[in-house]
This record gives structure tokens, sequence and C-alpha cells, in this order.
């Protein structure tokens, strides 16, 4: 089965291929990605796994609360993103309009 996971509380030291290392031993991973700060280029301490896996629930009970560099991952399946066909499109919500005073 492939599942997406989110795997938070990562230490500052841990990039896309050590990612995919912590969870190379449970199932085939096919992507593991860290957020960075878009602005400063740091990881913002969590990041995503892809991975085919044959039982999720195991997989997550190996892998929550697992220490690396004194810090307990938290892992869950992802939740994918809510599609909002109303979107602001990362505008904040307030239109496009300058002209309104």
């Amino acid at each position: 089965m492939h599942v997406k996971l989110f795997v938070g509380n990562l230490p500052w030291s841990v990039g896309d291929a050590e990612l995919s290392d912590i969870f190379a031993s449970h199932g085939n991973v096919q992507s593991a990605r860290v957020i960075s700060d878009r602005d400063t280029g740091r990881s913002r301490g969590f990041g995503f796994v892809e991975i085919e896996t044959d039982d999720i629930g195991a997989l997550i009970r190996a892998t929550d609360g697992r220490e690396i560099d004194g810090r307990n991952l938290r892992v869950n399946e992802a939740e994918d993103k809510p599609s909002n066909s109303r979107s602001s499109g990362g505008r904040g919500g307030f239109g496009g309009r300058r002209d309104r005073y």
C-alpha cells in the first residue's frame, strides 16, 4: 500500500537523504522531503515521506517516538490539503482591488 506520512519534530541536521534512510528499513521509500523555510533555506523541522508498506499501523508504531539526535519523531499519516475552490491563491484572501477608498 502506498502511504504518505507526516514526520514532525525533526532535528535541524536531518535532510532529505537522512529522512529516507530513517524509513528505508520499513518499506520501499518513494520520496522523502524535509520542508525548508523559503527565505532562510533552514529546515522547518518537519517533512513528508511517501512509502510502500504492507502495514501502516506497524510502520507508524515503529517510527513514532523514535529518537534521532536527541529529538523524538512524531509520525502519522499525512492529511491531504483541502481543495477549496474559493482559495485565495496565497494572496491573503483580500482580493486584488486597490481602488476601494
